[in-house]
């Protein structure tokens, strides 16, 4: 009954979106091209990406702070329900999420400190029990390495290399850097985040304002109103399912006998939000703790398979089953934006790439010219 009425509620949020016009884009595909234009659409283009690029410490906070926003302006509205102001309730808001946060890095820093003060230690325990491996891979590179002096000696040319030492910056100095920087990144967040929350409705009633005609106006605002609740629900579905994904996690981890299972739960609901490297990343990092733990190479792996049955159940069915077809992305389309944003801001950018194009793919399902585009961006 409940799925009925979850597919009821969908086919209705379907009809409400504009059906893509690929009508118009067959047209425009036939009809001549104008060389000037494309050109300058080129250059628009790439200006667009080296700005992102070269302004990242502005861009960055200002993308992160404006899907918070959309993440949380339900719950200001819902406060403001209750006769709460939104000037008040954006600082409850901002202020719970702060704490959450804070006691969060309070009670997981310690056990991740431990772990990365083990890690040269515990680097050298791995190699020795995975030494009978290593040695067959040792035979195979020392192979390697005769084929290789032997197609040089045929060649004529010399296989030696040089060494080349790089002086960069001290550890320290990088590390205070970074710590700077993440701190004024995470201010301008807060700050930014709080005004946008507090605002409310005030950027849609200037666009209001501004538009002449009637219709104009009621357009702006459906298409505001419809877009605005499709990417909240979206990011707060897709938060709700790393929280969950996180909980199961970490239980697992604890019935497995891994130490610190919370940690383990906190990292992979953290890294879920990379889709295909963040899995990866956390099955990694699950393997390696659990390797320092048990002595036994198979007791050891029962750990990364717990882990591995678990992403893939979310990631192959749990996911697409709640977001269903309408807000489910396009694979390709998913690792596409992953490697732009991630070359462009780095981790951060892996972390924003999906919020960032299920964002622009919506925008796309509400605005008719742009339909075409949000459709393929679908699967």
């Amino acid at each position: 009954m409940a799925d009925r009425r979850n597919r009821e509620s969908r086919r209705e949020d379907e009809e409400d979106l504009p059906r893509p016009d690929l009508g118009k884009l067959q047209r425009f595909l036939s009809g001549p091209l104008d060389v000037r234009s494309v050109s300058l659409t080129g250059i628009f283009v790439l200006l667009v990406f080296y700005t992102l690029y070269f302004a990242k410490p502005f861009f960055l906070p200002v993308f992160l702070a404006v899907l918070l926003n959309f993440l949380l302006s339900p719950i200001v509205r819902g406060l403001k329900r209750i006769h709460v102001p939104e000037t008040i309730g954006a600082g409850i808001v901002i202020l719970f999420v702060l704490g959450l946060v804070g006691y969060s890095v309070y009670a997981l820093g310690a056990p991740a400190g431990q772990w990365l003060d083990k890690a040269p230690q515990g680097m050298r325990t791995i190699e020795r029990r995975i030494r009978p491996i290593q040695g067959q891979v040792k035979d195979v590179q020392r192979t390697a390495e005769q084929v290789q002096k032997e197609v040089g000696r045929m060649t004529g040319k010399d296989s030696a290399t040089q060494e080349v030492r790089v002086q960069g910056a001290s550890l320290s100095g990088t590390v205070l850097n970074r710590t700077q920087s993440i701190l004024a990144g995470t201010a301008v967040v807060v700050i930014l985040l709080y005004f946008l929350l507090a605002s409310g409705d005030l950027f849609l009633r200037k666009l209001v304002r501004v538009l002449p005609r009637l219709e104009d106006k009621r357009r702006a605002v459906e298409i505001a109103r419809h877009t605005e609740r499709h990417i909240s629900t979206y990011l707060a579905t897709v938060t709700l399912i790393n929280v969950v994904l996180g909980l199961v996690v970490g239980g697992a981890m604890a019935l497995v006998g891994l130490p610190n299972p919370m940690l383990w739960g906190v990292v992979a609901a953290v890294l879920n939000y990379i889709p295909y490297l963040g899995p990866i990343v956390t099955l990694g990092v699950v393997t390696i703790v659990s390797l320092l733990t048990f002595d036994e190479i198979g007791r050891a792996l029962v750990a990364p398979v717990v882990y591995f049955a678990i992403n893939m159940t979310e990631g192959n069915f749990v996911t697409p089953m709640i977001l269903g077809r309408r807000l489910t992305l396009n694979p390709v389309a998913v690792f596409s934006s992953l490697i732009f944003w991630g070359w462009l801001w780095g981790v951060a950018g892996a972390l924003l790439a999906v919020p960032i194009l299920a964002t622009f793919k919506i925008f796309c399902d509400h605005i008719e010219p742009l339909a075409p585009i949000g459709e393929f961006l679908g699967r």
